[in-house]
């Protein structure tokens, strides 16, 4: 049996980007939670390369986005090259006006260990390292785990209401659920290289798809003086002497770029698969990031899955262990976590077939096409919009069953003024918790106002701001509302549209068992 000392709130297994992500949600909502994780510190090899704009604002309301951000490269373009070099399509992401960059590259290292730091801030947080979680065992109340010291063998348990497994696509968690992975891992293998950067050359600064048939590259900028090139292994070729000095310098002379350019760091072998776990909730445990989902990297998308993953679930954990909403709300992680996730992955594939296309006769094809289509200017620009990362809406899962236009969708996050005087971003402004936003003044809504859900008032540019009063200086946030024609916004802790009332109409009535507790103070940016 697990002591009272031994009694947290969630556990999470596992402390990469998705896990420690959610150790800082979680801590910020004053929960006790106990991260377990196997290695004794960061993983030194960087895997993901960039994140966006909607990740970055998962990570703004534990404070660290500003800092984080330091430490990234934004901002970039994007091409997609022939085999002689020469673009056949160029882009750069567009913003869906988010509050940060559309895409930032990143190193992954340095960003763990900005999110770390940030998790050591909440005195609920205990932190389990060289700790192998062997059992996970569920009842009526809570998950037993039963925990191996890496290091010394000892036997340690702990007990939690919930459990998070974000430990990665080999989850063991998952293994001792019996829960299936089911997918395909694709026949290239392609090798890594990362390396530090000693002299810029042109064109170092911007991302690059060699679409070549002979052998397609990846040639990605990376932040903190760091580049990658990644490669597919051709067949009859040797994966452990292409990760040789000798044969990484063959493959980076292909593009001009030798010793005097670059150190090599490390050259590794990736397989890419597409895989889903069969359920993602197995009574109190809840599969998260890798653990629950697998896709190439093509949009780089595979580490910002699984942070949405962990803000997705965080605050309903959080609403169900304060008694806010009843157990039934964690059905929804999983419905409305899921399309969104299929969706990036087939655009993940779909851009893969793209550069790795080897059929001379295809490529003969695409690439005078792509020109023609980039010279279209509004197409091009809906192209570059649509075909990129698909915006996060959910169509299942907790929201009002009487939808409108704005429901499920993540609302935009410009500067607004508040009552100070000051200038803020949104989020910030609104404070994390159930509200109401009224776009001109409020109007009584007793079903909410009876919970004590807070009530806010979008002003026009050019009203003074006062209680309860939000200055949407650049009409951002009204023009939104009314192009979905809503009124009336009951939002989620997590920005998301539970329900939208249409002008004259009321608003849909709010969860049966809500129960509004003052959302926790925030961290400020650091």
């Amino acid at each position: 049996m697990s002591n009272a000392a031994d009694a947290y709130d969630v556990a999470v297994i596992g402390y990469g980007p998705t896990g420690v992500t959610a150790a800082n949600l979680l801590g910020a909502m004053g929960l006790r939670v106990a991260v377990v994780e196997r290695d004794a510190g960061i993983f030194s090899r960087a895997r993901a390369i960039s994140t966006d704009e909607e990740v970055l604002r998962i990570w703004q309301r534990i404070g660290l986005a500003d800092r984080l951000k330091r430490d990234m490269l934004g901002d970039l373009p994007l091409e997609f090259v022939d085999d002689r070099g020469r673009p056949f399509v160029s882009a750069r992401p567009v913003s869906r006006g988010h509050g940060h960059p559309p895409q930032m590259f990143l190193y992954q290292p340095a960003l763990e260990e900005v999110l770390r730091a940030g998790a050591g801030r909440y005195p609920g947080v205990d932190l389990l390292l060289e700790q192998e979680c062997l059992q996970v065992r569920q009842d009526g109340a809570g998950v037993d785990l039963r925990l191996l010291g890496v290091r010394d063998d000892t036997v340690r348990r702990i007990r939690a209401s919930y459990v998070i497994a974000a430990d990665g696509g080999s989850s063991l968690t998952r293994a001792q659920l019996n829960v299936g992975y089911e997918g395909r891992t694709f026949e290239d293998r392609w090798v890594v290289i990362d390396t530090e950067m000693i002299e810029p050359w042109p064109g170092h600064d911007r991302l690059r798809f060699h679409c070549d048939p002979a052998r397609p590259a990846v040639d990605c900028p990376t932040p903190l003086g760091h580049h990658r090139w990644e490669f597919p292994i051709l067949p009859g070729e040797d994966a452990a002497e292409l990760v040789t000095d000798d044969a990484v310098w063959r493959l980076l002379a292909r593009y001009g770029i030798g010793p005097d350019q670059v150190r090599i760091l490390r050259a590794t072998v990736y397989s890419h698969h597409v895989r889903f776990a069969a359920r993602w909730r197995v009574g109190r445990v809840f599969l998260a990031g890798d653990a629950a989902h697998a896709m190439p990297p093509w949009i780089g998308q595979g580490m910002a899955a699984g942070v949405r993953d962990a803000a997705n679930l965080c605050w309903k954990l959080a609403a169900v262990v304060r008694g806010e909403l009843g157990d039934a709300v964690l059905d929804s992680y999983e419905a409305e976590r899921k399309p969104h996730v299929r969706g990036i992955t087939r655009r993940a594939v779909l851009v893969g077939k793209i550069i790795t296309e080897r059929r001379k006769v295809v490529t003969l094809l695409r690439n005078p096409v792509g020109r023609l289509l980039m010279r279209t200017r509004p197409l091009a620009r809906r192209l570059q919009n649509a075909a990129w990362i698909p915006e996060a809406r959910y169509g299942a899962g907790f929201l009002s069953a009487n939808r409108a236009s704005a429901s499920g969708r993540l609302v935009p996050q410009p500067l607004v003024t508040v009552a100070a005087g000051a200038r803020v971003p949104l989020d910030d402004a609104l404070g994390g918790g159930w509200l109401l936003l009224h776009a001109g003044a409020a109007r009584p809504q007793p079903g909410w106002d009876g919970l004590g859900v807070p009530s806010i008032t979008v002003a026009r540019a050019g009203t003074d701001p006062g209680p309860h009063t939000i200055v949407d200086d650049d009409g951002v946030l009204l023009a939104w509302m009314a192009l979905h024609r809503a009124s009336v916004l009951a939002l989620r802790p997590d920005g998301y549209v539970y329900a939208a009332a249409a002008p004259g109409g009321p608003l849909p009535a709010p969860p049966d068992d809500l129960a509004v507790r003052p959302p926790q103070s925030q961290p400020t940016s650091s």
